[in-house]
C-alpha cells in the first residue's frame, strides 16, 4: 500500500500541474502563430537543439515513429525540417532544422512570455535553487 501524501506534497504538485498547463496551453497559441501545430512546434524546438532521427526523436518526445514520420513530412513540406544522412551512418536520415526553421524554433522560443515573466520576478538566487530543485526531482545531474 503507497503512504498517503502529506498536505504540502499535494499542495506543491497541484501547483506544478497548474503550471505546466499554463505552460502548454502559451506553447499552443506560441505554435499557432507560427501556424503550426502543438506537436510540430515540439518536434521543431527539439530538432533545434541537434539534428536527430526520427526514431530519436519519437523516444524522446514519447510518441509513435509513424507520428513523427508525418509530423516531419508536414515542417519538411513547409520547408523548416530537411532530412540528410547521418555522418556517422549513411544508412540513417537525421531530421534537421533549415535556417528558417532555427529561427522558427528561436521565435517560438523567445514568444512565451509565461514561463519567463514570473521566473523574473525571483531573485537569482532563487532561480538557481528552483532550477537546482527541478533538476534534482527530474535526477539530472547539477551544471
Amino acid at each position: 500500500m503507497t503512504p498517503r501524501a502529506d498536505s504540502l506534497t499535494v499542495e506543491v504538485v497541484d501547483l506544478i500541474g497548474t503550471v505546466v498547463v499554463r505552460y502548454h496551453e502559451e506553447y499552443e497559441h506560441a505554435a499557432a502563430e507560427h501556424s503550426l501545430t502543438g506537436a510540430q512546434a515540439r518536434v521543431l524546438t527539439l530538432l533545434s537543439a541537434e539534428p536527430l532521427p526520427m526514431r530519436k526523436v519519437a523516444e524522446r518526445l514519447k510518441c509513435e515513429p509513424s507520428n513523427i514520420t508525418g509530423i516531419v513530412d508536414r515542417l519538411e513540406a513547409r520547408g523548416l525540417v530537411e532530412r540528410r544522412p547521418d555522418p556517422a551512418d549513411r544508412r540513417v536520415k537525421l531530421a534537421a532544422p533549415t535556417t528558417e526553421g532555427a529561427r522558427t524554433a528561436e521565435a517560438l522560443r523567445t514568444s512565451l512570455h509565461f514561463a519567463r515573466e514570473p521566473l523574473g520576478k525571483l531573485t537569482v538566487a532563487e532561480r538557481t535553487l528552483l532550477k537546482e530543485l527541478l533538476q534534482r526531482m527530474l535526477g539530472v545531474a547539477p551544471e
